[in-house]
C-alpha cells in the first residue's frame, strides 16, 4: 500500500500576509524520514533526468533514510551549490518531482502523490547549513595565475564562480548592485527566501576565495576588454534579463504603474516596506491590479497584500491574466499561496487602457474578457478577445509583471559579442562561448527568462568550458 505524502508545514495564512516572514516551514527531522521513506529506489531514477543540473536523488534520498544527514549533504553538493535556495525556489513540480514515478506521463505537472524532492533537499541544505557544512576547495594548484571575472551575482554568477572557486582558480564576481545575489535577492521576496539563506550561501563563496566587488556595472565602469588587460584569463557573463517589458497600452506611463522589476527591487532590495526607518518608498494603493501570471506576478501580488495589510488598507489586489489558470507558468504552490493570503483572480482578462485622474494618477483599468482559442508556438491556448465584453474596474496602484528582456548596458558597447534578435547572447550550445573567444554567458542573458535551478546548470556547463579553456593557455 502506498504510504500517504508527508504534507509540509505552513504559516496560517492570515498571519503570514501580514509580514515578511517565511511562509513555508519545512520538514522535521521525524518528518523528513517520513517522505524520504516513500521513495521506492527506482532502478533507473527518472527524476534525476528531470533536474537540470542532474542531482544524484535517488542516493541522497536513500543516505537521508539512513540518517546519513552529512552524506546526504556531500552528495547533493556535488551538483548543487545551494541546495537551501533551490529547496525553496526551485519549480520542481515542472522538473524533478514532476518526473517522480508516482506522477502520470500526461499530468503537465507533479502529482499529489511525487515524492517532495525539494523539501527533503531544502532539509538537507539546511541542516547543512546549521552545522556550518560548506564546499571545500579541492584544487591542485595547476592555475596559480589564473583569474576570472564573473559579471553578475545572480544564480549564474554565484553557481559558475563557486564552481571555479572549488577547483582553485581565483575568481572575481563584479556586481552592479549595491548588494550580492542579483533576482535571488530584488526579485525573490524574503518570506520565499529568507535573507539569512542567500547570504550564507554568498558568505561560503567568499570563504572559498572569491572576491566580489559591488557597485561595478561592467558596459560603464569597465569594458570586457579592460577585464582582459587587468590579468582575466577568461569572462563569465551572468548578467540576467533586467529590462521589464511591457503591454503597449494607453495609460502605462500614468503615476502609479509600475514594473513588477522596480515593484519588487523597491520592496526586497531596498527595504520600502520598512519606509521610514529605511529610506525607499513606495506607494501603495487600495486597489491594486498586477498583470501576469508567472512567478513574478505572483511575487508582486503576495508584496503587494502584505503591504495594504501593513498599512492597515482593506487588502484588494488581483491578478489579471489573459488565459485560464491551467496555462499560468507560476509554481502551483505559489497560485495557491497567493490565493489563500486573498489575493484575486480575474482569469481571462485581457487589460486593454489604465485610465488616469486630473493629476495623472491611474485610477481605473479597462479590460476586455477572453476565451482560448487554438494553441500557440508556446503550446498554449492562444487568448482571443470577446467581442463586447470590455468592463471597467477600480485600480489606483497597478504592476505590469509580464517578464523581462536582455539588459544592453553591456552587450550595447560591445558591438563583437554576437546577439540575437532579443539581445540575448549567443552562445555555443556545446561550450557556452559566446563569439568572443574566453568570454561565456549563462543564465537569462541566454535564451531569456529562466528558473534559478536552469541557470546554474547553464553555468555549470560554462564553468567547465573555462576550465577546459585556461587549462589549455
Amino acid at each position: 500500500m502506498r504510504k500517504e505524502p508527508v504534507k509540509v508545514k505552513e504559516r496560517d495564512s492570515v498571519s503570514r500576509a501580514g509580514d515578511f516572514e517565511e511562509v513555508v516551514e519545512g520538514f522535521s527531522e521525524a518528518e523528513a524520514l517520513q517522505e524520504a521513506a516513500r521513495c521506492i529506489q527506482c532502478k533507473e531514477p527518472k527524476c534525476v533526468s528531470g533536474c537540470p543540473v542532474e542531482i544524484d536523488i535517488k542516493t541522497f534520498i536513500g543516505q537521508i533514510m539512513k540518517k546519513d544527514y552529512d552524506g546526504a549533504y556531500a552528495t547533493i553538493r556535488q551538483k548543487n551549490n545551494f541546495p537551501s535556495m533551490c529547496g525553496r525556489v526551485c519549480p520542481a513540480e515542472y522538473q524533478c518531482c514532476k518526473a517522480c514515478v508516482f506522477t502520470k506521463k500526461e499530468e503537465p505537472f507533479a502529482s499529489r502523490e511525487a515524492v517532495g524532492i525539494h523539501f527533503l533537499e531544502r532539509f538537507i541544505g539546511d541542516r547543512g547549513a546549521e552545522k556550518g557544512l560548506r564546499i571545500e576547495a579541492s584544487g591542485d594548484g595547476r592555475w596559480p595565475e589564473c583569474k576570472v571575472a564573473v559579471v553578475g551575482s545572480g544564480p549564474a554568477g554565484l553557481c559558475c564562480a563557486g564552481e571555479l572557486a572549488r577547483r582553485g582558480i581565483k575568481v572575481v564576481v563584479f556586481e552592479g548592485l549595491h548588494k550580492t545575489g542579483g533576482v535571488l535577492r530584488y526579485g525573490i521576496p524574503p518570506f520565499r527566501l529568507p535573507r539569512n539563506i542567500l547570504d550564507f550561501e554568498i558568505d561560503s563563496l567568499k570563504k572559498l576565495g572569491v572576491e566580489i566587488r559591488a557597485n561595478t556595472i561592467i558596459g560603464r565602469a569597465k569594458t570586457i576588454d579592460e577585464l582582459f588587460a587587468e590579468g582575466f584569463s577568461a569572462v563569465f557573463l551572468g548578467l540576467g534579463a533586467g529590462t521589464p517589458s511591457f503591454m503597449g497600452i494607453p495609460g502605462e506611463n500614468l503615476c502609479n504603474v509600475y514594473s513588477a522589476n522596480e515593484f519588487l527591487t523597491r520592496v526586497n532590495l531596498m527595504s520600502a516596506h520598512k519606509f521610514p526607518e529605511y529610506h525607499t518608498p513606495v506607494n501603495i494603493g487600495r486597489h491594486i491590479v498586477v498583470i501576469g501570471g508567472g512567478n513574478t506576478a505572483m511575487d508582486s501580488a503576495r508584496v503587494a497584500i502584505r503591504l495594504q495589510n501593513i498599512n492597515g488598507i482593506k487588502p484588494d489586489t488581483a491578478i489579471y491574466y489573459r488565459r485560464s489558470e491551467a496555462e499560468m507558468p507560476a509554481r502551483r504552490i505559489e497560485i495557491e499561496h497567493a490565493r489563500d493570503e486573498g489575493v484575486r483572480f480575474e482569469l481571462l482578462a485581457r487589460p486593454e487602457e489604465f485610465m488616469g485622474d486630473e493629476k495623472g494618477f491611474v485610477w481605473k483599468v479597462r479590460s476586455s474578457r477572453c476565451e482560448l482559442g487554438e494553441p500557440d508556438s508556446t503550446g498554449r491556448r492562444r487568448p482571443v478577445i470577446i467581442p463586447g465584453s470590455s468592463f471597467e474596474a477600480d485600480c489606483d496602484l497597478a504592476v505590469i509583471a509580464i517578464g523581462l528582456r536582455a539588459n544592453k548596458v553591456l552587450t550595447g558597447v560591445t558591438p563583437e559579442l554576437a546577439v540575437d534578435k532579443y539581445g540575448d547572447v549567443i552562445v555555443d550550445p556545446k561550450t557556452a562561448e559566446t563569439s568572443i573567444k574566453g568570454v561565456f554567458a549563462g543564465g537569462d542573458i541566454v535564451g531569456g527568462e529562466g528558473t534559478v535551478i536552469e541557470a546554474m546548470g547553464m553555468a555549470k556547463k560554462a564553468a567547465a568550458s573555462i576550465i577546459d579553456y585556461v587549462s589549455r593557455l
